[in-house]
């Protein structure tokens, strides 16, 4: 038996023009943190609600190990997490991220990401956001997908913009010890998504369907 067989995940393929978005493998470990530590965002500011990236690099790679492995091995038809790696020319540049809660009741997806700073800037946080959603909404049968942003962090809100994203509240996140911010939360509906120009190419939807429906 093919380890795809074991876990469908490992099956799904998503491709767009430039990017190819997969379920994180462990051999995609490496490479992520080489990402990583090549840099994802100003240190002076921590985009994320766990500074994770403020570690030193022996402590950053295993605790992004040991949170992929934890996501994986947690997915159950009611709570489910996806970490996707996102590769570009076959080197991964960063995660794309896929959570469902009670998603048969809800419909509802929400979605994370992080990309290495040398990649940023290139439109390609726009493209694997936009992967992801054409994946949820016309795979997954989503209504409304949902994420979140520091007031600050204009690029990611951007990306929420462009594709038709909606400001849906917002509250307050501490990001370290001394540093709280204002969380903008956005919303989409499937009907106002800004489609790309472009179709995505999928592989092995049906298997991942059925472990994540």
């Amino acid at each position: 038996m093919d380890l795809e067989r074991i876990w469908p995940l490992f099956g799904l393929r998503l491709t767009t023009p430039r990017l190819e978005l997969r379920p994180l493998r462990d051999d995609d470990l490496p490479g992520l943190v080489d990402a990583a530590l090549s840099g994802v965002h100003d240190p002076a500011r921590m985009p994320f609600g766990v500074p994770w990236t403020d570690a030193e690099p022996d402590a950053l790679a295993r605790s992004l190990a040991q949170y992929h492995w934890k996501l994986r091995s947690g997915v159950t038809s009611t709570a489910w997490g996806v970490s996707f790696t996102v590769l570009h020319d076959g080197t991964p540049i960063g995660v794309q991220e896929l959570h469902g809660r009670r998603f048969a009741a809800r419909k509802t997806v929400e979605s994370g990401s992080w990309l290495a700073r040398p990649h940023q800037g290139l439109g390609f946080g726009t493209e694997m956001r936009a992967a992801l959603l054409l994946f949820a909404f016309d795979h997954l049968a989503a209504e409304w997908a949902e994420s979140s942003a520091a007031a600050w962090n204009h690029p990611s809100l951007q990306v929420s913009e462009k594709l038709g994203y909606l400001t849906n509240g917002v509250t307050r996140a501490q990001t370290r010890d001394d540093e709280v911010v204002d969380e903008v939360r956005v919303r989409l509906n499937r009907d106002d998504f800004v489609r790309p120009h472009w179709t995505l190419r999928t592989a092995g939807t049906s298997a991942a369907i059925e472990l994540l429906r």
